[in-house]
């Protein structure tokens, strides 16, 4: 034994001038700014508790090793123990007084209490291995106390500086965000999910798709064929809806999220959800008036100008009072970060229900300081905090995105994957990538003209059959879907009615009655 130790002790050379294996050094408890002139929340004898455990027995740190690390301890003595006891065992060695002594032979502070006789005490200070997790998570959360009261001496400070460019929101927003990471770091449950919860979770979501009917297992669209092809809008998955200008995407999507929170009003929650739009180019009343719009069927240009028949107005105001309690929340702040995104998102899941966002679009939305030189650095950011988000409040995200100018250049102008701006990351981080498509825009667009030494009857022809072309396609559209992580790709062809920005199934030739 005598002779294990000493090889050990010859592995393990205390540093000299490097100390890698120590956290950064932990907060001063004697700033009178930070404790406010009172003591900072801290437990001694817990911390030697733990320490002592740890020290009798090595297998105590899989009880903790989860979710407390060196910095969280009050004692800097502590911190500089706890953290040469993980550098011993992640060596595979044993860390207990005998081997921690070698590192702390030149340390001061140790000395100054005792030295090697101080970790003989928090040897002696042991608890069982069965309570080591209690004792750790006590430690964690005065931890996350003491962040949090130097999180508000921060506000405080900041909100006493004078620099001008840092408003009064912008600080808000900053703590909210900081105060958010906070609470997120308090969260130390995670980690592995057994088959067996799996598969009863996939069991479940089968339940619900087949009580349904017609395989149905996320928040509904509204859209007959488009929920049979995706299944509804799955929790946790980021989807793209792409299209080039005028091709309805804030028309559709907004037509989502008014049959989401409609069906979950009038199904008293057992169908749709809230949904949480972030409209970042059109204002709250613009994408409500769509909304009336396509509830009422009212011309929306003629809403807008007032130019309406008094059965028409009567019909809008019948159709307002029965939208009143519809769940859906609309942010119209331009410019969004996509950390104040997240922010709000919390926020509203937190305050009201959160079961669908919608993002519109993506390519307004800002991603970090340290990202705004590089677009495509900037996208990347945005769509892997949109999927982060979805996986955080487990919902469906969509965000709609814009297409680059090739697709006018093709004969053939469906859009493709390879036709998103910065499509890298747009592809990579989404589940479901969808492209809105609306054949006679681009018809409408062309009308022909007579060629040189084209016959007369040669230009009717085909003059008439662009106009029939017109006349098949003028309502219809078409949805495809260019990449679903969990199922098939499709074309979904919708009713399409532009004066009132309405969507419906192709087949049934009328818009639902809500």
């Amino acid at each position: 034994m005598d002779q294990d130790i000493q090889v050990a002790e010859a592995e393990i050379q205390p540093p000299v001038t490097k100390t890698e294996w120590l956290p950064a050094k932990p907060k001063d408890l004697s700033n009178k700014d930070l404790e406010g002139f009172r003591t900072p929340p801290c437990n001694f004898e817990a911390e030697k508790a733990l320490i002592g455990a740890l020290m009798a027995n090595n297998k105590a740190y899989d009880k903790v090793s989860e979710f407390l690390r060196p910095e969280h301890f009050a004692d800097p003595i502590h911190t500089k123990v706890f953290a040469a006891c993980i550098a011993l065992m992640e060596r595979g060695q044993i860390a207990d007084p005998i081997t921690l002594s070698n590192f702390f032979q030149r340390d001061e502070e140790l000395s100054e209490i005792g030295g090697n006789e101080y970790l003989v005490e928090l040897a002696a200070s042991a608890v069982t291995i069965i309570n080591a997790a209690e004792y750790g998570r006590i430690i964690y959360d005065l931890y996350i106390k003491r962040e949090l009261i130097h999180l508000g001496t921060e506000m405080v400070n900041n909100a006493h500086s004078g620099q001008i460019e840092a408003t009064a929101l912008d600080q808000i927003q900053s703590a909210e965000q900081s105060l958010f990471n906070l609470a997120s770091m308090g969260e130390v449950e995670g980690g592995f999910i057994s088959f067996r919860e799996s598969l009863m979770e996939a069991i479940n979501q089968a339940q619900i798709a087949h009580q349904r009917g017609g395989g149905l297992a996320g928040v509904t669209t509204g859209l007959r064929d488009l929920d049979r092809a995706l299944g509804g809008l799955h929790r946790s998955d980021l989807l793209i809806l792409a299209g080039r200008p005028s091709m309805g995407k804030t028309a559709l999507v907004t037509c989502i999220a008014y049959n989401a929170a409609y069906a979950h009003k009038k199904s008293q929650g057992k169908e749709g959800g809230v949904v949480g739009f972030f409209s970042l180019e059109m204002s709250a009343e613009q994408l409500a008036g769509r909304i009336l719009s396509q509830a009422c069927a009212v011309n929306s240009s003629a809403m807008r100008k007032g130019e309406m028949s008094n059965e028409e107005f009567e019909r809008t105001i019948a159709a307002s009072q029965e939208l009143l309690d519809t769940p859906l929340y609309i942010d119209d702040t331009p410019g969004l970060t996509i950390s104040a995104l997240r922010t709000r998102a919390r926020r509203l899941k937190r305050q009201h229900g959160l079961d669908l966002i919608i993002v519109d679009y993506l390519q307004l939305v800002q991603g970090s300081p340290e990202t705004k030189n590089n677009r495509v650095n900037e996208i990347s950011e945005i769509t892997r905090g949109m999927k982060m988000l979805a996986k955080e409040l487990d919902v469906p995200v969509i965000a709609l995105s814009q297409l680059s100018r090739q697709v006018e250049q093709r004969e053939d102008k469906r859009p493709q994957l390879s036709d998103l701006r910065e499509s890298g990351s747009i592809e990579q981080d989404a589940d479901v990538v969808m492209f809105i498509y609306r054949e006679f825009y681009y018809l409408d667009r062309s009308e022909p003209t007579k060629r040189e030494s084209e016959g007369d009857d040669k230009f009717a022809e085909r003059y008439q059959q662009w106009e029939q072309r017109c006349e098949e396609m003028v309502n219809r559209s078409e949805v495809v879907i260019g990449k679903q992580r969990h199922g098939p790709l499709a074309n979904i062809p919708l009713f399409f009615r532009g004066e009132f920005t309405q969507f419906g199934d192709l087949d049934e030739e009328h818009i639902p009655d809500y």
